[in-house]
């Protein structure tokens, strides 16, 4: 018997990505198939994206929500179904989904209208008789859509899952009247957030369960260097909290199969070496007899960038070389190409991000940098993982869960995979890249991490099950 289950998120792969939440929310549907779970995902028709997938066939209409019409639409795009919540006055505009450059100042209106709509889709249906059983919303930007259906005693059992909890849809609780939310529930133990509104916050307080992409940051929110505010909350609702792991798309991160450069595999590495020539010629590289170090990244404080200025010069003189992909905040950008000009042939930068770039980074580079100060889940490291390019991580978050770092024991064993390092400071960044160096001289070692890595179950297989699991249990 098919089950239904209803996903609420902001961006969703291939239709519009900002973030790794985009790449979870894109690969769920057919990951819970194999289970027997029909997911429908819904998401703002942001600009251009109705014309692009050709979504006509209206599956639910309003006169006006939150101030103008609005209608959702079934379009597809590369074989992949989504609902668009087309409101022209919420969505349609320049800009990246959340704002250009800084945040919409309508963003609560923006994303509480998405959770309405699909509070109101979960309890009525839609035109062609689809009634989901659960409702799964994700981050901030669908946290209220649990809350609606909680005030409305429907029986539609819901899932907030964090992917970072660091965003956390904040709004004046003078909005409470037109974000259709009850007076009565501002208060601390259901809406009320240190005198303001929370859409996460009333996610978490009210949905049936509580799911984050890593089962080690779900420990980590209930501790206050980590829950931002939130971790009494997520201690609260401890019980009914569920850390599972994200996955990666398998079929698209395949380096046997990556159009990016040559294949190779598990069996055969022989591809990777003629990659790695190829890389370094596209970053200007020479002469690095070392490792080939990558980032592929947001360029913030949180993914630890600013450690590179004191770690990385150490790691050059030792033979090393980086190439480095991402934009964020301009003195880190400013940073690093003042890095780069002090190491001409041996850092290469790319400010911006490139996707087809990314692939041809991980098919050629030696080692994939993850120095973050926390990282809920983390693709990147999967991506080196699968891609043979051996992760250097933080012991944090998703890193922790997937990395097996290269102590003795499991060098001994064979099962190593990484190098994890702690706390995340210079000292301990620059100590693991010397670690690095001294793995990646040892061939036969390091071609055996690389093998151990490429051959883990990376896929969304054992993820898919715990989430149709979860959702079994809530409906039983």
């Amino acid at each position: 018997m098919t089950r239904r289950v209803l996903s609420v998120a902001s961006e969703v792969v291939p239709f519009i990505k900002t973030g790794g939440l985009a790449d979870v929310a894109g690969a769920l549907p057919g990951a819970l198939a194999a289970h027997g779970w029909d997911m429908r995902t819904l998401m703002p028709a942001y600009r251009g994206l109705v014309k692009k997938t050709k979504a006509k066939r209206v599956l639910w209409a309003s006169d006006d929500l939150f101030g103008g019409p609005a209608s959702v639409k079934e379009g597809a795009l590369d074989g992949q179904k989504v609902m668009l919540l087309d409101a022209p006055h919420l969505y349609d505009r320049a800009g990246g989904p959340y704002g250009n450059p800084a945040d919409f100042t309508d963003n609560p209106l923006r994303f509480a209208a998405l959770s309405w709509a699909a509070a109101q889709i979960a309890q009525h249906g839609l035109t062609d008789g689809w009634t989901p059983q659960v409702l799964h919303a994700h981050d901030w930007q669908a946290g209220f859509a649990p809350a609606y259906l909680r005030f409305a005693d429907s029986s539609v059992k819901t899932v907030m899952t964090v992917h970072n909890i660091a965003f956390q849809g904040t709004a004046n609780a003078a909005m409470l009247g037109q974000l259709m939310l009850p007076f009565d529930k501002f208060t601390p133990d259901c809406l009320e957030y240190w005198g303001h509104l929370s859409s996460l916050k009333a996610g978490l307080m009210t949905a049936d369960a509580i799911t984050t992409v890593s089962p080690t940051y779900a420990a980590e929110l209930m501790r206050p260097e980590f829950g931002m505010g939130l971790d009494g909350v997520i201690a609260h609702r401890s019980a009914d909290l569920h850390g599972i792991l994200n996955g990666v798309d398998d079929a698209v991160w395949n380096p046997e199969t990556d159009p990016a450069g040559k294949p190779y595999s598990a069996k055969s590495l022989k591809g990777k070496a003629a990659n790695r020539k190829a890389l370094m010629a596209e970053f200007g590289l020479k002469d690095i007899k070392g490792p080939l170090a990558i980032i592929v990244s947001r360029l913030t404080d949180q993914k630890g960038i600013d450690l590179l200025a004191d770690t990385i010069p150490t790691f050059i003189a030792g033979g090393g070389g980086l190439a480095v992909l991402g934009s964020g905040d301009a003195a880190l950008e400013q940073q690093l190409k003042d890095l780069a000009k002090a190491h001409p042939g041996k850092i290469g930068l790319r400010i911006g991000y490139d996707e087809a770039l990314s692939h041809r980074m991980f098919a050629g580079g030696d080692a994939v940098l993850v120095p973050s100060r926390f990282e809920p889940c983390g693709l990147t490291q999967l991506y080196g993982l699968r891609y043979g390019t051996v992760p250097v991580v933080a012991a944090t978050g998703g890193l922790a869960d997937t990395v097996i770092d290269a102590n003795p024991m499991a060098v001994a064993d064979k099962v190593a995979t990484g190098i994890q390092f702690h706390p995340v400071d210079r000292i301990a960044l620059g100590h693991a890249l010397q670690r690095l160096l001294v793995l990646y001289a040892q061939r036969s070692l390091w071609q055996t991490m690389q093998k151990r890595g490429m051959t883990q179950a990376l896929g969304w297989s054992t993820s898919s099950s715990k989430y149709a699991a979860l959702y079994e249990s809530l409906i039983a």
